[in-house]
């Protein structure tokens, strides 16, 4: 027998992640290096475009990005959304320990453990994909009263932090940023699975390139990658990536799920203790990402007794590990 539609789903979304969580470090130090040399992202600049390191985690970041695009088109949103924990495990389990020289506490494996947990109670639970006949079906979808309500007040919240909220606090308040990428998000995957389905049913010899419903879908698709890619190098450049990862992850999770579920019914045909299972493994999932938040947070806050740390920048938003650092204990002195 050959692998189910939620199984091909589920192989994708995880490969998704190891490359999606390795692209957020190899992201993160391009902008580091191209701060160093030049003005930094987060207050307008360029130079992160000059940096190979930077396209090194762009082009690995396409790579996990296509992958999890086929993957919307194999599974509900409701399944392969939540998968995206494990590249925050990635991120600081392996590569961040490597790279970015971050160490994992107990309570981090905790997190790292109940993320995984969560995530297996979801895919248990996860429904069966109902995939659509036709692009023409998936706009009748996308034109529902209650899903054009929702993509209303979407637009209307992302204008609003745009034109009032970023000029304000956008350097100071990390849910601007992500609000703008994670409400953009939603949209995005719902355009994108819309997108895939149709590329799905034109391969199966079912054209759907003449529908103008289908272009429509790309252009939402383009419009918001574009809108989501500019606002989280914002987010990575002014932030911690600490900070910046599971806040996104929680953010854009939540929304891409009820996005999906008003749109695709992705709940529909499932009885209660389904949905309450579902319900309970992404709330599992969502307190392991709080854990390594937190436990992130609490080692760049803490030093060794006897120490004084100070840091040196002009930056004052940046994270300990971004900063030059000089540390006195005792008599000894020791600049890094």
């Amino acid at each position: 027998m050959g692998l189910s539609e939620n199984s091909k789903g589920l192989i994708l979304a995880v490969a998704s992640s190891a490359f999606i969580g390795s692209s957020f470090i190899l992201k993160k130090k391009g902008l580091k290096r191209a701060g160093a040399s030049g003005t930094r992202a987060g207050v307008g600049g360029y130079t992160y475009l000059l940096e190979p390191l930077w396209w090194a985690g762009m082009v690995t970041m396409i790579v996990g990005e296509v992958a999890n695009f086929v993957a919307y088109v194999y599974a509900p949103a409701v399944l392969v959304t939540p998968l995206g924990a494990l590249s925050i495990i990635i991120r600081y389990a392996v590569l961040a320990h490597f790279m970015l020289k971050e160490r994992l506490q107990k309570m981090g494996i905790l997190g790292c453990i109940t993320c995984i947990v969560g995530s297996v109670v979801i895919v248990i639970h996860a429904p069966q994909e109902h995939t659509p006949n036709s692009v023409q079906e998936i706009w009748a979808l996308a034109t529902q009263p209650d899903f054009l309500i929702y993509v209303a007040a979407t637009v209307s919240v992302v204008l609003a932090l745009v034109l009032h909220f970023e000029p304000r606090c956008g350097q100071t308040n990390i849910l601007v940023y992500l609000g703008i990428c994670s409400l953009m998000g939603s949209l995005t995957v719902v355009s994108i699975k819309a997108i895939g389905i149709a590329i799905k049913l034109t391969l199966d010899g079912i054209s759907q390139i003449a529908y103008p419903q289908t272009w429509f879908f790309l252009t939402v698709a383009a419009v918001c990658v574009v809108t989501q890619l500019n606002y989280l190098n914002k987010a990575l450049d002014t932030f911690n990536a600490a900070i910046v990862s599971p806040v996104y992850y929680v953010m854009f999770t939540t929304l891409t799920i009820i996005a999906s579920a008003i749109m695709f019914k992705d709940w529909s045909g499932q009885d209660v203790s389904g949905i309450a299972s579902e319900i309970c493994g992404f709330i599992t999932v969502l307190s392991g990402t709080i854990i390594l938040h937190a436990t992130r947070e609490h080692e760049q806050t803490t030093a060794p007794v006897g120490t004084v740390t100070w840091y040196v920048s002009g930056d004052s938003l940046k994270g300990a590990e971004e900063e030059h650092l000089i540390t006195i204990h005792n008599s000894d002195y020791y600049v890094q």
